[in-house]
């Protein structure tokens, strides 16, 4: 490649993160032009392309290329302090090279109309509000626990293989998008990562790469979460970037899959979330309607408590950090911890939808 190339290149960067900032004013546009047309091609042609193989390509890349990129700063690192310009030039140019690919393979989703609009619901509530749903969530959550336990101490142990439970997900996504016709999961691209020890320790369940489109599952985290973070996964693949947004999907789609054990892991995701709200906004009322949920749930999410605990380290408050920083630099101004939002979409579909 060309010096002068190379130069434009690196200097388009300027220019990409302009035309980014100017888009993320036109959020109908995003919508309409990138995500549901645009996005939609590309996300199927990395499904066909990818997802009948079966380990993760993203993450065999992700290795070639950091091995790469270590090599090339050991054989170039002479030239960074006798042609710093040049040497800048170079590492610029391939940053304004994947920048641009991140964008235009997935990465425009994160500007596209907030999913309250697109589903015409209210994206506020009182805290009776969510009072009310979280009492008919923590008796549904119990009503599904009994029916698979029978008895109300036990915590459930889902029957499946990890293998098994992501073979599953999509039928999940087969029913929610008789409602939502554009939630429609067709060509599977769900694998289980490579990399998911370092993933647990970075405090990630799992993650969309956004050159290959896969979804990454965390071989590690128990099998009770699997429903839901499989199911959260695929909603960043249908185009939802918004980690919130995501949550909302891979609930919904967990909540309406014909397996109970499915339903039972949605169910009691959304009822975390709720609790985790009540609790900001009414201490007490949390406290009493804590004490209503069966003690087998309890259980399960202590299991879940347990595992992450077990793998803290000073490195996964840096990663997630880092993670929350840059959701935020891409127009989710919440980060990761938006419970607010995940609670505003259940509450108020639910109000149209009744449980």
């Amino acid at each position: 490649m060309g010096k002068r190339l190379k130069l434009f290149i690196a200097l388009s960067l300027i220019l990409q993160i302009v035309l980014i900032k100017i888009l993320s004013k036109f959020p109908d546009v995003v919508e309409r032009y990138y995500s549901n047309g645009i996005y939609q091609f590309i996300a199927k042609l990395m499904h066909y392309t990818f997802g009948w193989i079966p380990f993760s390509v993203g993450d065999v890349l992700y290795t070639l290329a950091g091995i790469y990129i270590i090599r090339w700063l050991i054989v170039n690192r002479k030239r960074m302090v006798k042609d710093l310009k040049n040497w800048s030039i170079d590492v610029l140019c391939a940053f304004s090279m994947g920048y641009f690919a991140f964008h235009l393979l997935w990465a425009f989703n994160y500007y596209r109309l907030p999913l309250h609009k697109s589903l015409s619901i209210e994206h506020d509530y009182a805290t009776e509000q969510l009072i009310n749903f979280t009492r008919k969530l923590i008796y549904k959550s119990n009503a599904i626990h009994h029916q698979i336990t029978s008895n109300d101490s036990l915590m459930v142990v889902v029957p499946y293989s990890k293998k098994e439970l992501i073979a599953m997900t999509p039928l999940g996504y087969d029913k929610l998008s008789e409602e939502f016709p554009h939630l429609k999961y067709e060509q599977k691209s769900l694998k289980r990562s490579i990399y998911s020890l370092p993933l647990t320790y970075m405090g990630f369940s799992g993650y969309l790469n956004p050159f290959t489109n896969e979804a990454q599952i965390d071989g590690l985290i128990p099998k009770y979460k699997y429903p839901t973070t499989c199911s959260h996964e695929v909603a960043h693949q249908l185009g939802y970037a918004a980690e919130n947004e995501a949550n909302f999907i891979g609930s919904m789609a967990a909540m309406h899959h014909p397996d109970i054990y499915f339903q039972y892991s949605g169910y009691t995701f959304a009822l975390s979330h709720c609790l985790n709200d009540l609790y900001l906004r009414d201490p007490e009322k949390h406290k009493e309607l804590f004490k209503l949920i069966n003690i087998g749930i309890l259980k399960n999410y202590e299991e879940m408590r347990q595992f992450w605990q077990s793998y803290e380290n000073p490195s996964e408050v840096f990663f997630k950090g880092t993670y929350n920083n840059f959701l935020k630099a891409n127009n989710q101004i919440g980060g990761i911890e938006s419970y607010n939002y995940v609670v505003a979409l259940l509450v108020n579909y639910y109000e149209r939808n009744p449980l």
